[in-house]
């Protein structure tokens, strides 16, 4: 009779692990994490989801079957990310991701001071920002462009009236811009301030990485809806080219930046009222959108700027991962934002017009108390709570807030997308009406310090990087994800380096049978009952043969045989009898060998 044991599935269980480890350029950085495991382990540390961090004259790693720890020594800018820990054990992949935080002066400004708006009697300055550091004294940029008050500077392209969009395919961006600083990065490319040759006029341009087909389509298609929204609560696009080269679109160019960054300005008053202000903006422009079946995908507060420095008009931007819905197909997307994204998003199920609302109930949550509703220790543990819709409002921060703004926060964040308020419904709910022009109610400064904790935690997060893409958690309950940061791996959502280390893993399990603790002799009295027990180790697990003087043993009445997950395999003799005096020997195999251990039983008179 072979006997064989299912593994168990269970994961590593971190235990007490750390989150973040900041240091300073130079010193040295220690990331450790325990975890319990039963029986074998490997183990490997990746470095932003890409990068296999392995032994060098700056590394030391040190795994034991119950830790790992990376050493950094002489850290530089660079090593700033995210590091996983994966442990592979029998039951599966689990990881751990802790931040490494290195603190340096800043670069400089990525750019000289330019004019973002000019009067005959005041000016804007704006530059761009180091990627890293944000905080602290650098050396300075380059100086700026001489600029005199009486002249025309360098106006925003207004937007007054709308066009029909025409990609040009037979010029350059280049041809007709001039290419100034950069703005940002993402996932598509890249995004610089532009003006145009002709009439100087200020606007952005968004170079699309088109290398292959698929990227080509997706710019395509980006273009595509944008060319059909007209309205002044979206960012517009003025012109756009094609060209077998590059893909280019050109938008207005909005200068009053990101607006909880406005929010936070100690010269900013933020209210409730204000609050109301933006929200019912925010509504009015994905009203349009709805209106024409097109859902954002990814609202959240960096999209939602400010048209000026000096007034409370906003806009929203950034329709990268937007679709228009087609009658009679479903759309599933695995992308977004964990913080912000719905539940049917993380689920991998169809996405309507509702995953919009979902997102700007977040963003009115975090606008009236500077907190996440779902801010967990790490990506896997906020889409956790997201799947879960597990969240409340913190008497603390919501202290003042009106039980109107309440209620418009509940109708919103509701797990069945069936039941969320739709754009229409939310405009028309008390909250929105509540501090209009004829309302003298009197409202109180909402604080910023939390905001400002909000908005440091996200630019830590980006890093100057692209979007990350959602990691869909398969092979895990909602219940498993909840009590436990051993999340399942899907190593879809890994670079293809860090995907190859951590499937080779479970081959560094790998180990033919061998037995810890062997068969030893016995001598029982007639009629007792005897057990026989060893402990194997292996990987793939063994299968166990019973022999009895070379012939194998059959379960019965009296022959019991047991194999636990531990590796412990017991055989059970009841009420022995002379009969049952010889040798008994264990024997375990798997695919990469065998062995066998035995042991004589002597039954006494």
């Amino acid at each position: 009779m072979r006997l064989s044991f299912c593994s168990p599935g269970a994961l590593a269980e971190f235990l007490d692990p750390q989150q973040q480890v900041v240091v300073g350029v130079g010193r040295t950085a220690r990331l450790h994490c325990r975890f319990s495991s039963s029986g074998p382990v490997a183990s490997c540390w990746i470095h932003d989801r890409e990068k296999v961090v392995l032994e060098g004259p700056r590394v030391c790693v040190t795994n034991t079957c119950s830790s790992s720890t990376l050493v950094l020594s002489d850290v530089l800018p660079v090593d700033v990310g995210s590091y996983s820990l994966f442990v592979c054990n029998r039951g599966g992949t689990a990881h751990w991701t802790i931040s490494l935080r290195v603190i340096d002066r800043p670069d400089p400004p990525a750019s000289c001071p330019f004019v973002s708006q000019l009067t005959p009697t005041s000016l804007v300055l704006s530059w761009s920002g180091p990627c890293y550091n944000a905080a602290g004294v650098s050396d300075p940029s380059k100086e700026s462009d001489c600029i005199k008050m009486n002249t025309a500077g360098e106006p925003q392209w207004e937007v007054t009236s709308y066009v029909e969009v025409v990609p040009d395919t037979t010029h350059k961006a280049r041809d007709h811009y001039h290419v100034h600083e950069k703005l940002g990065v993402g996932k598509f490319g890249e995004v610089y301030r532009m003006s145009h040759k002709q009439t100087g006029w200020v606007c952005a341009g968004k170079f699309y990485r088109a290398r292959v087909s698929r990227e080509k389509t997706a710019a395509r298609q980006e273009i595509k809806l944008m060319k059909q929204l007209h309205h002044p609560k979206l960012v517009q696009c003025l012109a756009a080219y094609d060209t077998p080269s590059e893909i280019v679109m050109i938008l207005e160019y909005i200068a009053g930046g990101e607006l909880f960054e406005r929010i936070v300005d100690e010269n900013f008053e933020h209210t409730e009222p204000n609050s109301v202000n933006y929200m019912r903006q925010i509504l009015e422009g994905i009203q349009y959108i709805h209106s024409k079946r097109i859902v954002h995908l990814d609202l959240k507060p960096e999209n939602i700027v400010c048209v000026n420095s000096a007034g409370t008009l906003i806009k929203i931007i950034d329709f990268g991962l937007a679709s228009k819905l087609e009658a009679g197909k479903h759309l599933m997307v695995l992308h977004g934002t964990p913080e912000f994204v719905a539940p049917e998003v993380v689920n991998y199920e169809p996405v309507d017009l509702a995953t919009d609302m979902w997102s700007i109930g977040v963003i009115c949550y975090i606008l009236l108390s500077g907190e996440s509703p779902f801010q967990g220790n790490s990506d896997a543990e906020t889409l956790a709570l997201v799947t879960a819709a597990q969240w409340e409002f913190n008497p603390e921060s919501f202290d003042g807030i009106t039980d109107e703004a309440k209620d418009f926060i509940s109708g919103l964040l509701r797990e069945d997308k069936r039941t969320r308020l739709s754009c229409e419904k939310a405009l028309a709910h008390p909250w929105i009406a509540l501090f209009d022009d004829s309302n003298s109610r009197s409202t109180k400064s909402l604080n910023k310090d939390k905001m400002r904790r909000f908005l440091a935690r996200q630019k830590w997060k980006k890093t100057g990087k692209a979007l990350l893409a959602l990691k869909r958690m398969v092979h895990c309950s909602k219940s498993d994800a909840l009590h436990s940061p051993s999340i399942s791996v899907d190593a879809n959502a890994l670079g293809k380096e860090a995907e190859q280390a951590v499937a080779s893993l479970e081959k560094q399990l790998w180990s033919e049978p061998r037995f810890h603790r062997a068969l030893h002799d016995l001598t029982e009295s007639c009629g007792a009952t005897v057990h026989l027990a060893c402990t194997i180790q292996g990987y793939p697990d063994p299968e166990v043969v019973w022999l009895f003087d070379e012939a194998p043993l059959e379960k019965t009445r009296r022959v019991q045989m047991n194999y636990d997950k531990n590796g412990i395999c017991t055989l059970t003799l009841a009420q022995v009898q002379p009969g049952d005096s010889g040798i008994y020997k264990c024997c375990a195999s798997n695919s990469l060998g065998q062995a066998r251990c035995s042991a004589r039983l002597t039954v006494q008179l």
